[in-house]
């Protein structure tokens, strides 16, 4: 079970697990990389029982998505450029470099391993929904017309996923040919 699922506690023993335990997959994915990671290396590094991890995250497939999916979380909001269509654009551009680095692609990847944590995919998605969001409500105050997140996330994010992990990472001019389509939508 994911330590974010609901019914777990903020903070206490259960936060300070969840960090020690993210705290070792990072350092040891940096010194060992990704080949050496076992649940017991990461419990001894986190000081904890194999036993802690296995009960909280299943397996370390589960594990290394949910340290995925805190790694994917943005720092702060979209940029402002002073327009909707260019706060979109500038995000984009940036989810799409990140993405298509090799760290979001594994990062992805891990991710999308962990089926027996169904909600790691959707954690993500409501990551980019929230800063798509923001935009839209940018617009909104500026009375500018946005699409619907779900537009956006079918028009400029599911592109630059797929193209991200199945195709090459797509280019800063691809990505505003998407952005452009949309409001051509429009």
């Amino acid at each position: 079970m994911s330590s974010s699922q609901a019914g777990s506690r903020p903070g206490g023993r259960s936060a300070r697990v969840q960090a020690a335990v993210h705290a070792a997959v990072k350092s040891l994915q940096a010194e060992a990389g990704r080949g050496e990671l076992t649940v017991p290396a990461v419990a001894e590094r986190a000081k904890v029982t194999p036993s802690t991890i296995y009960r909280r995250w299943g397996d370390l497939a589960s594990l290394l998505a949910d340290v995925a999916v805190e790694r994917i979380r943005p720092d702060g909001p979209p940029a402002e450029t002073g327009s909707a269509k260019g706060d979109l654009s500038a995000w984009a551009e940036q989810y799409a470099e990140e993405m298509s680095s090799s760290v979001g692609q594994e990062l992805m990847r891990d991710i999308l391993a962990a089926r027996s944590q169904a909600d790691n995919p959707a954690r993500c998605c409501n990551l980019v929904r929230a800063q798509i969001d923001i935009i839209g409500e940018r617009a909104k105050a500026c009375n500018e017309v946005f699409p619907d997140t779900e537009t956006v996330l079918d028009v400029v994010v599911a592109p630059i996923v797929y193209r991200s992990l199945f195709v090459d990472p797509p280019s800063a001019e691809h990505v505003q040919a998407l952005v452009e389509r949309l409001w051509a939508e429009r």
